[in-house]
């Protein structure tokens, strides 16, 4: 049966009506007429519905759906000869040319919203990951977008009180808590709800000056200190001068650097060196500085390859910390008030303390323990003090008392005084461990029990006891390899850490490698002024864009190493996880600075205090250990102590690297994906963060 007889029910109707014949003619027509545009109708719907199914369709296709003749029969479409066939014609050619459109309309759209996608998540490199690949990797992202407006919500910024500020270090919540006898003034974590925003910058910050102009001279705006604080902080004055009313300078033409030389020249004599340079012969290579004042001492002994780790209390206003670190030395928080501090024993040649405030003679001597602890055999303590100043302490007769008290407990601790000129005493520890057994009965502090003398210390409480003694790596300074030779340790110094000599010899030439590909994918923008190619000799300072390095998964301290191999004007925060391995003896022992840290808490250190941030393995570390924070919060710790414009680089597996790029983007950082190897499952991620500069209230 035809189709018109179908649609045309009238003519089910014609033979028992009124109508003269004429009527029904002219009705029958316009019925037929009304039949053709309504089949004409469908057709287009069926073009636009369906248009790949309408292109395709045969002869054979059924003639209830396709091409209907007037006498039922089906038509040829294309065939030319009546002026109805010719009308018929032209309509299609006009479908054809609007589906066409369409299809071209959709297509682009498509592959707009592909690119506005990838763009705003940054863009991905592939090294050999074919087009169809890219593309379902974007549109997964595009699907992660979509599940909903909380998850890929950027985060806030915090408020102007949040500049400055250190999680964990809270005086006032201290006291209000209960802590006292200098507890308050001590890290307590875990009292604090996490803060997922991020913190912008003072009004007026600056990016550092480039290294080694920004050691002498830094931007007054860019630290919580006023040149009123500076003009007003007594002997501290000396250190610097103001420069206009922008700069705070620590230039060499300054008195103060010809003090810190002179000064640093009198402890060399008083160890029997001829000058400091000789530190290196005696077997000094790493130095904790307490109360480093802004670093001086240590930015002079930095030239003559001597590290220096200055650590101070958290201060709300004139940081020590802050100052010494924008300078690009090493530094961060710690106190001795009534923790260990997050180092293992037997971890630092010298101990430096010049006017530090820490009380030595307070507390039974308990922090002259933690110093004892801290200093390998054979190691010097510094001290200068007024206290020390026997004219001074011969008048008064409490400051007698003092030190005669610190003086007999070292004594008692098995260290030699060595010197003592004007206000600057140096002691020596002994390198003998059997000096302790041979002391009078009851003649000083016991040894620690095996129990309490832990390798892994982490803000535990100072311990009453010697410490280190019973360590493997009891090896006095003066027998270990002198510096750069320290940092290669051979097949008997690894044996010491249970580490096979292949294992660390892979581990180095890989270091080596990834250290030369970091650089030249950082190189073309670190050197945005002073462009090189890949390959090239890097510029020569002040061209050096990076200078505080944070390893936030030290592992031996590879990075660290290739870093100085390369001759990168760096230095490097290695930080070693509590929930790994525990190889901060090893690193330590080669030279190298760093601390343990738990990464589901806040770093002890200011906002804005590092160039790059580099953590490899990190993400596989802490996912197997669940429900001890998100990654979320570790990337937010990250933003806060990554300086405007500075770098991160994470290298893990496929997977954690592509949740991780999902959270750049709340965190509004620059991002893109590297493939490192075409079969291997690991990616780098590589971001930078922008300068959001903060309006003037």
């Amino acid at each position: 049966m035809s189709r018109p007889l179908l649609r045309g029910v009238s003519g089910m109707r014609i033979s028992g009506n009124g109508h003269d014949p004429w009527d029904l003619e002219m009705k029958e027509r316009n019925e037929k007429e009304d039949l053709e545009k309504d089949h004409s109708t469908d057709q287009s719907y069926l073009a636009l519905r369906f248009p790949f199914r309408f292109l395709s369709h045969d002869n054979n296709t059924s003639p209830s759906k396709y091409g209907i003749s007037e006498n039922g029969f089906t038509s040829d479409i294309f065939s030319s000869g009546t002026p109805r066939s010719r009308q018929n014609f032209t309509m299609l050619f006009l479908k054809f040319s609007l589906i066409a459109i369409v299809f071209l309309a959709l297509t682009g759209s498509f592959w707009w919203t592909i690119s506005i996608s990838t763009s705003s998540r940054g863009h991905i490199y592939h090294g050999y990951r074919r087009l169809q690949e890219q593309l379902v990797s974007d549109l997964w992202d595009i699907g992660e977008i979509s599940l909903g407006s909380s998850r890929s919500k950027d985060l806030e910024f915090c408020s102007e009180d949040f500049e400055n500020y250190v999680p964990c270090f809270n005086e006032s919540r201290n006291l209000a808590l209960g802590y006292s006898n200098g507890d308050e003034v001590d890290r307590h974590c875990g009292q604090e709800l996490k803060q997922h925003c991020l913190v912008l910058p003072p009004v007026k910050y600056r990016i550092p000056l480039r290294w080694p102009t920004g050691r002498d001279v830094i931007w007054v705006s860019n630290v919580k200190i006023t040149a009123q604080e500076v003009l007003s902080s007594g002997s501290l004055t000396k250190r610097m001068m103001m420069l206009e009313e922008e700069q705070i300078s620590f230039r060499s033409a300054s008195l103060i650097f010809d003090g810190v030389e002179d000064y640093s020249h009198q402890i060399a004599e008083m160890i029997g060196l001829r000058n400091e340079s000789n530190f290196i012969l005696a077997g000094v290579r790493t130095i904790l500085d307490i109360g480093c004042g802004y670093g001086s001492f240590g930015a002079h002994l930095f030239s003559k390859e001597l590290l220096t780790m200055c650590i101070a209390n958290y201060e709300a206003s004139g940081s020590q910390v802050q100052l010494t670190l924008e300078r690009g030395l090493p530094a961060m928080i710690g106190s001795f008030a009534s923790k260990q501090l997050p180092y293992p024993s037997l971890s630092f040649d010298m101990l430096h303390c010049a006017r530090c405030g820490v009380d030595w003679d307070q507390k039974d001597g308990i922090l002259l323990l933690e110093v004892d602890r801290v200093l390998k055999p054979g190691g010097y303590f510094v001290w200068t003090s007024p206290l020390t100043n026997p004219q001074a302490f011969l008048r008064n007769k409490e400051n007698q008392k003092r030190w005669n008290f610190v003086r007999d407990f070292v004594e008692n601790l098995c260290w030699e005084l060595v010197s003592q000129q004007d206000e600057t005493v140096v002691w020596k520890k002994t390198s003998k461990a059997s000096c302790y057994s041979s002391r009078k009965p009851g003649s000083g502090p016991s040894i620690c029990s095996k129990g309490n003398d832990v390798e892994s210390p982490y803000y535990r409480p100072l311990q009453p006891c010697i410490g280190g003694t019973r360590n493997r790596r009891w090896i006095p300074i003066e027998e270990r390899r002198n510096w750069p030779s320290r940092a290669n340790l051979n097949k008997n110094e690894l044996a010491v850490y249970g580490v096979h000599p292949e294992e660390f010899a892979e581990d180095t030439e890989n270091w080596k490698t990834a250290v030369g590909n970091f650089w030249s994918l950082l190189s073309p923008l670190i050197f945005s002024d002073h462009p090189k190619r890949p390959g090239d000799e890097d510029p020569s300072p002040p061209y050096n864009m990076v200078r505080n390095v944070l390893d936030m998964n030290a592992h031996f301290g590879g990075f660290n190493s290739a870093l100085l191999e390369k001759g990168k004007s760096v230095w490097v925060m290695n930080v070693v996880p509590t929930i790994g391995t525990n190889h901060l003896p090893m690193i330590l022992d080669r030279g190298f600075v760093g601390v343990l840290h738990d990464w589901c808490e806040a770093f002890p250190t200011y906002p804005r205090t590092y160039d790059l941030v580099h953590a490899e393995g990190l993400l596989s570390l802490e996912s197997g250990h669940r429900h001890r924070c998100s990654t979320l919060d570790i990337f937010t710790e990250i933003d806060r102590i990554l300086r405007p414009e500075g770098w991160v680089i994470i290298r893990d597996t496929a997977r954690l690297i592509e949740s991780a790029r999902a959270l750049t983007t709340r965190l509004k950082w620059d991002a893109r994906v590297i493939e490192i190897e075409s079969n291997s499952d690991e990616r780098l991620l590589i971001c930078q963060k922008p300068f959001f500069k903060r309006q003037a209230s």
